[in-house]
């Protein structure tokens, strides 16, 4: 079992940065990958990025390649997502979560979810 807490969520202007961490407090933690994924009022959740158990592997969804980076510090036990140069349409509510030695994008084959962080973003 995998319990995970987001936060670093805020309201904060278009072009600025926010730092987003998410604190894994059981599990073995460097044997998951973690992903980030997104939910804005009346849309579905969408992925934005994973990295794998090793950090080896990365991967962004496309509105955010170049302006979002994820990193994990396995001994802290925590996954980050720096997201910069944030637009109003990055404004949702943000989740972590862990899925155990598999490398998907698939929201539905995550195990593990956080129950969230909120994004703003003002124009």
């Amino acid at each position: 079992q995998v319990q995970l807490v987001e936060s670093g969520g805020r309201l904060v202007q278009a072009g600025g940065s926010l730092r987003l961490a998410c604190a894994a407090s059981s599990g073995t933690f460097s044997r998951y990958t973690m992903g980030w994924f997104r939910q804005a009022p009346g849309k579905e959740r969408e992925f934005v990025s994973y990295i794998t158990w090793g950090a080896g592997t990365t991967d962004y969804a496309d509105f955010v390649k170049g302006r979002f980076t994820i990193s994990r510090d396995n001994a802290k036990k925590t996954v980050y997502l720096q997201m910069n140069s944030l637009k109003p349409e990055d404004t949702a509510v943000y989740y972590c979560a862990a899925v155990q030695f598999e490398i998907t994008a698939r929201d539905s084959e995550y195990q593990y979810w956080g129950q969230g962080t909120q994004v703003t973003v003002s124009s």
